[in-house]
Protein backbone atom coordinates (compact mmCIF):
# COMPACT_ATOMS: atom_id res chain seq x y z
CA UNK A 1 0.00 0.00 0.00
CA UNK A 2 1.13 3.26 -1.13
CA UNK A 3 1.40 5.54 1.86
CA UNK A 4 1.08 9.78 1.37
CA UNK A 5 4.71 11.09 0.60
CA UNK A 6 3.69 14.32 2.04
CA UNK A 7 2.96 12.85 5.44
CA UNK A 8 6.00 14.20 7.15
CA UNK A 9 4.66 17.91 5.94
CA UNK A 10 1.30 16.80 7.60
CA UNK A 11 3.49 16.48 11.07
CA UNK A 12 4.48 20.15 11.02
CA UNK A 13 2.04 21.89 13.69
CA UNK A 14 2.73 25.24 11.64
CA UNK A 15 -0.38 24.60 9.23
CA UNK A 16 0.23 27.52 7.44
CA UNK A 17 3.87 26.74 6.81
CA UNK A 18 2.89 23.21 6.01
CA UNK A 19 0.59 24.24 3.46
CA UNK A 20 3.17 26.64 2.02
CA UNK A 21 6.01 23.50 2.05
CA UNK A 22 3.48 20.99 0.25
CA UNK A 23 2.97 24.10 -2.28
CA UNK A 24 6.70 24.49 -2.83
CA UNK A 25 7.08 20.38 -3.51
CA UNK A 26 4.23 20.74 -6.22
CA UNK A 27 6.28 23.43 -7.78
CA UNK A 28 9.20 21.46 -7.41
CA UNK A 29 7.69 18.60 -9.36
CA UNK A 30 6.46 20.61 -11.44
CA UNK A 31 9.62 22.47 -12.11
CA UNK A 32 11.46 19.19 -12.47
CA UNK A 33 9.15 17.54 -15.27
CA UNK A 34 9.30 21.16 -17.11
CA UNK A 35 13.28 20.95 -17.65
CA UNK A 36 12.43 17.12 -18.66
CA UNK A 37 10.28 18.08 -21.42
CA UNK A 38 11.93 20.93 -22.01
CA UNK A 39 15.09 18.77 -23.03
CA UNK A 40 12.90 16.63 -25.34
CA UNK A 41 11.79 19.77 -26.74
CA UNK A 42 14.92 20.87 -27.89
CA UNK A 43 17.75 18.47 -27.15
CA UNK A 44 16.37 15.38 -28.13
CA UNK A 45 14.09 17.12 -31.10
CA UNK A 46 17.35 18.00 -32.36
CA UNK A 47 19.20 15.07 -31.92
CA UNK A 48 16.36 12.85 -33.88
CA UNK A 49 16.36 15.69 -36.71
CA UNK A 50 20.17 14.60 -37.01
CA UNK A 51 19.73 10.61 -36.79
CA UNK A 52 16.62 10.83 -39.93
CA UNK A 53 19.20 9.73 -42.10
CA UNK A 54 19.90 6.84 -40.13
CA UNK A 55 15.86 5.69 -39.54
CA UNK A 56 15.97 4.90 -43.35
CA UNK A 57 18.44 2.26 -42.57
CA UNK A 58 16.67 1.08 -39.36
CA UNK A 59 13.20 1.14 -40.94
CA UNK A 60 14.96 -1.64 -43.83
CA UNK A 61 17.31 -3.87 -41.86
CA UNK A 62 16.42 -3.00 -37.77
CA UNK A 63 19.23 -5.00 -35.88
CA UNK A 64 21.35 -3.01 -32.50
CA UNK A 65 24.33 -3.10 -34.87
CA UNK A 66 22.48 -0.49 -36.99
CA UNK A 67 21.41 1.39 -33.97
CA UNK A 68 25.06 1.21 -32.46
CA UNK A 69 26.31 2.65 -35.93
CA UNK A 70 23.80 5.15 -36.06
CA UNK A 71 24.78 6.20 -32.75
CA UNK A 72 28.72 5.76 -32.84
CA UNK A 73 28.59 8.14 -36.07
CA UNK A 74 26.80 10.54 -34.52
CA UNK A 75 28.02 11.14 -30.89
CA UNK A 76 26.48 14.85 -30.80
CA UNK A 77 23.00 13.12 -31.04
CA UNK A 78 23.80 10.08 -29.01
CA UNK A 79 24.72 12.82 -26.12
CA UNK A 80 22.02 14.29 -26.80
CA UNK A 81 19.69 11.48 -26.66
CA UNK A 82 21.16 10.00 -23.50
CA UNK A 83 21.24 13.53 -21.70
CA UNK A 84 17.03 13.55 -22.47
CA UNK A 85 16.44 9.69 -21.19
CA UNK A 86 18.72 10.37 -17.92
CA UNK A 87 16.82 13.79 -17.39
CA UNK A 88 13.53 12.02 -17.74
CA UNK A 89 14.49 8.83 -15.43
CA UNK A 90 15.90 10.63 -12.55
CA UNK A 91 12.94 12.50 -12.47
CA UNK A 92 10.47 9.68 -12.89
CA UNK A 93 12.83 7.95 -9.92
CA UNK A 94 12.96 10.67 -7.73
CA UNK A 95 9.38 10.93 -8.35
CA UNK A 96 8.79 7.46 -7.72
CA UNK A 97 11.13 7.40 -4.50
CA UNK A 98 8.33 10.05 -2.76
CA UNK A 99 5.16 8.69 -3.89
CA UNK A 100 6.35 4.70 -2.63
CA UNK A 101 8.33 6.18 0.62
CA UNK A 102 7.63 9.38 1.39
CA UNK A 103 9.67 12.75 1.37
CA UNK A 104 12.33 12.02 3.46
CA UNK A 105 12.91 14.00 6.59
CA UNK A 106 16.30 15.64 5.07
CA UNK A 107 13.60 16.77 1.87
CA UNK A 108 11.30 18.40 4.34
CA UNK A 109 14.08 20.40 6.40
CA UNK A 110 14.78 21.88 3.24
CA UNK A 111 11.59 22.50 2.07
CA UNK A 112 11.04 24.11 5.49
CA UNK A 113 14.20 26.01 4.82
CA UNK A 114 13.26 27.35 1.52
CA UNK A 115 10.00 28.28 2.86
CA UNK A 116 11.50 30.11 5.37
CA UNK A 117 13.82 32.09 2.98
CA UNK A 118 10.90 32.99 0.59
CA UNK A 119 9.17 34.27 3.67
CA UNK A 120 12.22 36.70 4.14
CA UNK A 121 12.37 37.86 1.05
CA UNK A 122 9.10 38.62 0.46
CA UNK A 123 6.94 39.41 -2.22
CA UNK A 124 10.66 40.07 -4.24
CA UNK A 125 10.75 36.13 -4.72
CA UNK A 126 10.13 34.51 -8.06
CA UNK A 127 8.39 31.89 -6.05
CA UNK A 128 6.29 34.26 -3.79
CA UNK A 129 3.08 33.95 -5.78
CA UNK A 130 3.46 30.63 -5.71
CA UNK A 131 4.08 29.34 -2.73
CA UNK A 132 2.32 32.10 -0.19
CA UNK A 133 -0.23 33.24 -1.92
CA UNK A 134 -3.86 31.36 -1.85
CA UNK A 135 -4.93 29.31 -4.76
CA UNK A 136 -7.89 31.26 -6.26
Amino acid sequence: MVKDPLAPIDAEPDLLLAQQMRRLHKVTVQGRWSVAIAAWLTIGLLSLWRLRSDFALWREYFTWAAVRYGLAFNPLSAIGLATCVGLTVSVLLWQSRNILFGISQRQVQRLKKQVLQIRQQGSSHPLWKRVMDEPK
